[in-house]
């Protein structure tokens, strides 16, 4: 999952996003406005955290600027405008969830894998796919019922994967969901991360589209593995 956090606060910001990224998720932080929409003009997001006491913009206000150019991106506020009024104007306004601060990790990170699996139109945490099963919130793996050790680049990876199931996913939509966008990636980065997934989970895991990129393949257990 890559996050984007909207967060002047940087004490907040920066508690949010060590936090997050413990639990194995990919996270961006930006601090204004003008920067989100840098951001989102460079990059894929899979959900946003937003503020709305910005500098350069309210909130507000930005969500639904957003809003009406047409982009869909799963929305949580995060504010510390607690009453009735906001709470019902932030939804009304193009909000997805609102999340009142002071908060508790755990359920800004529920939240957030809710909001991720309501856009895919799963009603579960776990992902099935063959003999395949991995459970978003926890990181955990099985293949044919035998837990899998993965590593948690490994994890982003195959997220990025089983959330795309049909699609081709270019090497820089994959960096984007492993490492977020602001980072110096190995030019081999994510092959070695392939690698690794085919050693573990098969290697028809991720097929190969010459020239474009990868998609999810099969998963299953080969005999005498």
């Amino acid at each position: 999952m890559h996050i984007l956090l909207v967060e002047d606060d940087l004490l907040v910001a920066s508690g949010i996003v060590a936090g997050l990224r413990l639990h194995g998720l990919t996270i961006d932080h930006v601090s204004t406005a003008n920067l989100a929409d840098a951001a989102l003009a460079t990059s894929y997001f899979d959900v946003c955290i937003l503020d709305l006491g910005l500098p350069d913009e309210d909130g507000m206000a930005l969500l639904r600027r957003w809003r009406e150019e047409g982009r869909d991106l799963p929305v949580l506020v995060l504010t510390a405008r607690d009453a009735l009024s906001h709470r019902v104007e932030g939804l009304l306004g193009g909000a997805d969830d609102y999340l009142v601060k002071p908060f508790e990790l755990d359920e800004l990170q529920a939240r957030l894998h809710v909001l991720t699996r309501r856009v895919a139109g799963r009603n579960t945490d776990c992902m099935n796919h063959g003999e395949l099963k991995f459970c978003s919130s926890t990181g955990r793996v099985w293949l044919a019922d035998e837990p899998v050790a993965l590593a948690r680049r490994e994890l982003s990876l195959l997220r990025a994967l089983l959330q795309n199931p049909q699609a081709i996913l270019s090497t820089e939509q994959l960096c984007d969901s492993v490492y977020g966008y602001e980072q110096n990636v190995e030019s081999n980065a994510i092959n070695v991360h392939i690698y690794h997934l085919r050693r573990k989970l098969g290697n028809n895991i991720v097929e190969t589209v010459r020239g474009l990129g990868y998609r999810l393949g099969s998963a299953e257990k080969v005999v005498g593995t």
